[in-house]
């Protein structure tokens, strides 16, 4: 598996300052207007689903080299996304995370066989949850609210992770944002959420995994929490979060 700092370090590598340029204005609630009561959730995937296997995959198959790998897989994964909705050059996120991972390889001069590649793109289809996840989400759900993945995954992503983490029941929507072709943080992506759950915007938390992510969310206008798993940084985008939080169960006392 690869060492703490390396992982933190691709995360932390995605948020790049290209972000503030696919994003728009948003409309901000009436000044004076009470915020709405929060009555729903939406998830970025990894809040919920734990990366760190695939990683783990990696240096398995390029020992000495998987920390170098992971880093340019994880950044360029994030970049794809960002330069093809400013360019309006749509890929879907299997595609950009394949393409990402074929340019990683190549960059630390590693042989990735068909079987490899297979392998390692697999481990997206075979996400396992946080060990908080499962109880936070019951505990959300049984206090009456609603919950839904909100992800720049593709919809058989997020099927076939669904499946794999035993989460059946739990969320009301698997929203990608394939729909809108686009991805996070363009305001269409965060518009899935206010269009299937038929709420206003202030009465949905958004609980992000990065955070240029939820720097996204916030300039939308989301209630937004940062689920902080790896304790990064907070990133300079002028956006703080509502609140952070290192866990699901955490969000889950802070919201229920």
């Amino acid at each position: 598996m690869p060492n703490r700092r390396s992982f933190l370090s691709l995360v932390a590598g995605a948020a790049g300052a290209s972000v503030a340029a696919c994003l728009g204005t948003p409309p901000k609630v009436a000044p004076g207007r009470p915020p709405s009561r929060i009555r729903a959730v939406a998830f970025d995937a990894f809040p919920v689903l734990d990366p760190r296997p695939i990683f783990a995959r990696v240096e398995e198959s390029f020992p000495g080299k998987g920390a170098e790998v992971s880093a340019t897989w994880r950044a360029r994964q994030f970049e794809y996304t960002w330069l093809r909705s400013m360019s309006g050059r749509y890929a879907d996120f299997w595609h950009i995370t394949e393409d990402a991972l074929v340019y990683a390889a190549s960059a630390a001069h590693v042989d990735l066989s068909a079987a490899k590649r297979r392998e390692l793109m697999d481990g997206y289809r075979s996400l396992k949850p946080w060990a908080d996840a499962i109880p936070a989400l019951q505990a959300m759900r049984s206090a009456g609210l609603r919950l839904a993945f909100l992800s720049n995954f593709t919809p058989e992503m997020l099927r076939s992770s669904i499946a794999s983490a035993e989460l059946g029941g739990l969320f009301e929507h698997a929203l990608s944002t394939d729909a809108a072709r686009t991805y996070k943080p363009d305001p269409r992506a965060y518009q899935l959420g206010v269009d299937a759950f038929a709420l206003p915007r202030d009465a949905i938390a958004f609980a992000a995994f990065a955070g240029w992510d939820a720097a996204g969310a916030k300039w939308f206008g989301y209630r937004t929490f940062w689920v902080n798993r790896l304790g990064v940084p907070e990133e300079r985008l002028g956006a703080a979060p509502d609140g952070v939080v290192p866990s699901l169960a955490e969000l889950a006392r802070a919201l229920t």
